[in-house]
């Protein structure tokens, strides 16, 4: 779904970016349930190879050569479903160590990821255990590689109100570096003036 979808459905501009923003990188339905598809015929390919295997492996009984080779397509399966099963859980943790950079706020989510210890780094059930110390970590050390929490733009005095002008004749008297000045720390006083 698009900005311009959530827009027809009545959000406002500000709603539809947020949503866009928070769940603009997942994936269409009809594409997951296209791989769901994808993998339960994979896995109903292999359990078909290897009850094949296993109905051959009963009537080659007594041949020698032929049970040998029965035997490596069987190891040769069960290599293959071990492959698979570890590239699925290397997917899980590339996706969720994605996710967890995004939530970090990092700008390049890809320098990050190059700056970390990806083998101290662990998923347990969708969470990523050594991975909020090293981030802490490179916060304080490379802190440009983040977005700040922080208000932007100049801090406001300190204690109490800017000082008070007068007239327009008393702001002129004051040279370029005075009235720079005057205007940074109280931007409504040419308002003030007139």
């Amino acid at each position: 779904m698009n900005k311009e979808a959530l827009l027809e459905l009545g959000l406002t501009e500000e709603q539809a970016d947020k949503v866009v923003t928070g769940f603009g990188h997942m994936v269409p339905k009809s594409r997951l349930d296209d791989k769901i598809q994808e993998v339960k015929d994979l896995k109903d390919q292999i359990k078909d190879r290897d009850t094949q295997l296993d109905d051959l492996s009963t009537k080659a009984a007594g041949n020698e050569d032929l049970q040998k080779q029965i035997q490596t397509l069987q190891e040769l399966n069960q290599t293959t479903v071990a492959d698979y099963e570890e590239k699925l859980k290397q997917k899980d943790f590339d996706f969720t160590l994605s996710e967890a950079l995004r939530n970090a706020k990092a700008k390049n989510p890809k320098a990050v990821k190059a700056l970390l210890n990806i083998e101290d780094i662990k998923l347990d059930e969708q969470k990523l255990i050594g991975l909020e110390d090293q981030l802490n970590a490179l916060k304080e050390s490379d802190a440009y590689l983040f977005e700040s929490d922080k208000l932007k733009g100049k801090t406001p005095p300190l204690g109490g109100t800017p000082p008070k002008i007068a007239t327009k004749a008393e702001f002129a008297k004051k040279s370029y570096e005075e009235r720079i000045k005057l205007i940074s720390e109280n931007p409504n006083i040419m308002q003030e003036l007139q």
